[in-house]
């Protein structure tokens, strides 16, 4: 069995696994699975008051988890895959632990051929949150994995360095970037220019 067949296989049984992305790396964990998400804010020492976003290999994909508006669904496709999460509503597949009860989840398409080798692969959305402790720096590469944090992982996937830059957050529907990151500026133009989905 490949690493990533290991890894895909840990998601299916709930259990928590490391991946690269192309900004940083990421705990994954089913992200439709209440109990494996709880995992993922234990072995983050994350406030439950904090939601999680979940990742998926493709917008298409992410459909089946939330109900973007038109404008929405352009900006994903605009944008993703990238190191974008985009705040979307939910459909009621999505826990509220993921979410924190908010009626939004963010949504991350990652631009990095072996996060979504690993989404397909487990066919179920995957936590995308960073695979550090709460309070401390986000992890560019598998050395830089905190003991806690590893020693819970069913599986690590190590794909080099990472890109570094965290994911602009941005709800298209409010126009509001959260976060800025990587694109801030591409995304902040597409919202100030009005682009719609015609």
């Amino acid at each position: 069995m490949s690493d990533l067949e290991r890894a895909a296989a840990a998601l299916a049984d709930g259990d928590l696994v490391v991946y690269p992305t192309e900004t940083v790396y990421g705990l994954g964990a089913n992200a439709v699975d209440a109990d494996a998400v709880e995992r993922v804010f234990a072995a983050k020492g994350r406030d439950r008051d904090e939601p999680v976003s979940l990742g998926v290999p493709s917008v298409e994909r992410a459909t089946e988890y939330v109900d973007p508006t038109e404008r929405g669904l352009a900006f994903m496709r605009e944008f993703l895959p990238g190191p974008v999460t985009v705040v979307v509503r939910r459909r009621e597949v999505v826990p509220d632990i993921l979410t924190a009860g908010r009626e939004k989840v963010g949504v991350r398409v990652p631009d990095h051929d072996l996060a979504l080798e690993l989404f397909e692969a487990a066919d179920v959305p995957v936590t995308a949150t960073s695979a550090n402790r709460s309070g401390t720096g986000s992890v560019r590469e598998v050395s830089e994995l905190s003991a806690d944090v590893r020693d819970r992982a069913a599986a690590v996937l190590d794909g080099g360095r990472t890109g570094g830059a965290e994911s602009t957050v941005v709800d298209v529907e409010a126009g509001v970037v959260h976060r800025r990151g990587a694109m801030a500026a591409e995304i902040e133009a597409w919202l100030t220019d009005g682009t719609d989905a015609d």
